[in-house]
C-alpha cells in the first residue's frame, strides 16, 4: 500500500525571495513576515518600544531598497537583516548606553518593564535586572557589545554575526571572548577560573 503522495510544495529560501522581489516587489513583504518579530525583540530590549519600532521599519526599508545587492549564495537573509538593523542601533549608541548606565544606577529597566507579561524569559528579565550587568554592557566598546548581544539576545551563531557584521569570524570569537571577560570582571567574576563554553555547530 502506497503512502500519500509526496507534496510538490517546496520551502523557498530567503534568497529566492529577494531575487524574486526584483521582479515581484510585493514578494519582499515575505521576509517582513518571517523576521521582522525578531528583529522588533532585539532592537526593543537594546533601545525601548518607541526606538524599536523605527528600527524594524527602517531594516526592511533599507533592506527592500538594497536588496539587488544581497548575496544570494546565503539563503538565510537573517544575518543580513540583523547586520542593518544593527548598524541603525549603532547610531544610536549614545542612547543605549545612557539607558545602560541609568539601569546600572538605579536597578529599574524601563524597556522590561514597559513590557509587562512580556516574552522575555524569566531568566532574562533578572539577569536585565541586574544593575552591575547592564554597567558592565555600558562599559565594552560598541564593536564588542554588539557582538555579545548579538550572540546572547538575538541568538545568533557566530558564523550569523560574522555576516551581519561583515568581519571574520575569528574576529567574532575575539571579540566576544574579550566582552565576556569584562563582564564577568565587572561582575566580580575571576574570569582566569571561568572558561568560555565554545559553540557548539
Amino acid at each position: 500500500m502506497s503512502g500519500p503522495p509526496p507534496s510538490t510544495a517546496r520551502t523557498e529560501d530567503d534568497a529566492e525571495v529577494v531575487a524574486q522581489s526584483l521582479e515581484q516587489p510585493e514578494l519582499f513583504a515575505r521576509l517582513y513576515d518571517r523576521y521582522a518579530p525578531d528583529i522588533h525583540r532585539y532592537a526593543a530590549r537594546r533601545l525601548g518600544d518607541g526606538a524599536a519600532d523605527d528600527i524594524t521599519s527602517d531594516t526592511f526599508l533599507i533592506a527592500f531598497r538594497i536588496r539587488s545587492r544581497y548575496d544570494r549564495t546565503r539563503p538565510n537573509a537573517r544575518p543580513w537583516l540583523y547586520g542593518i538593523a544593527g548598524n541603525l542601533i549603532g547610531k544610536q549608541r549614545r542612547a543605549e548606553v545612557r539607558a545602560l548606565k541609568a539601569l546600572a544606577r538605579t536597578g529599574h529597566d524601563p524597556v522590561t518593564e514597559s513590557w509587562g507579561a512580556s516574552w522575555v524569559e524569566d531568566t532574562d528579565s533578572r539577569i536585565a535586572a541586574q544593575g552591575p550587568l547592564a554597567g558592565a554592557l555600558a562599559a565594552l566598546s560598541a564593536g564588542d557589545r554588539h557582538v555579545l548581544l548579538l550572540v546572547a539576545w538575538a541568538e545568533l551563531t557566530y558564523q550569523e554575526v560574522a555576516e551581519a557584521l561583515d568581519i571574520p569570524v575569528g574576529t567574532v570569537r575575539s571579540r566576544l571572548n574579550r566582552a565576556r571577560r569584562k563582564v564577568r570582571t565587572a561582575l566580580g567574576a575571576d574570569p582566569a577560573f571561568v572558561s568560555d563554553t565554545a559553540e557548539v555547530a
